[in-house]
């Protein structure tokens, strides 16, 4: 299975998306990269450095811009109709989501590196670091629970 496919079915099982929300809105991490993380199973510095460097790319010139945008969407635009705003809200959340899509598949392109596969858990935490250094490990567990 794929990337893609593999965090898609991932992300719906119960807790794996309000853990990874909450790292997204509390901690300043991004979700994509942690699935990765949690799929490659890699410590390997130089595939995390590619990794939240793409990630950091893919979050600085799409995702971002366009949560944004969905978010200031969400409350009513006078005199714009809602139904107009709601529409308009949900093509930018769509778009929003074809951005993670296209961060999942550059991500999916990077070599893992030759370390024998990690645990869960240390690969959020290598992920988690490489996107923040300053990261507290804790912050990873209830998304680490929800995933396995």
């Amino acid at each position: 299975m794929g990337l893609w496919n593999w965090a898609v079915d991932t992300y719906g099982r119960a807790g794996v998306a309000q853990a990874a929300l909450a790292l997204q809105d509390d901690h300043g991490q991004n979700v994509p990269l942690l699935l990765w993380a949690a799929f490659a199973r890699t410590t390997d510095p130089q595939a995390l450095a590619a990794a939240a460097a793409l990630a950091r790319t893919w979050e600085t010139t799409a995702i971002l811009p366009l949560r944004q945008v969905r978010r200031a969407l969400k409350e009513p635009l006078s005199p714009t109709p809602d139904e107009a705003r709601e529409a308009l809200r949900a093509q930018v959340k769509a778009a929003e989501l074809a951005a993670e899509r296209g961060l999942l598949e550059g991500l999916e392109t990077i070599d893992p590196g030759q370390a024998p596969l990690a645990s869960l858990g240390e690969a959020l935490a290598a992920a988690g670091r490489a996107w923040d250094p300053g990261l507290q490990p804790d912050a990873l567990a209830r998304l680490a629970r929800a995933l396995a």
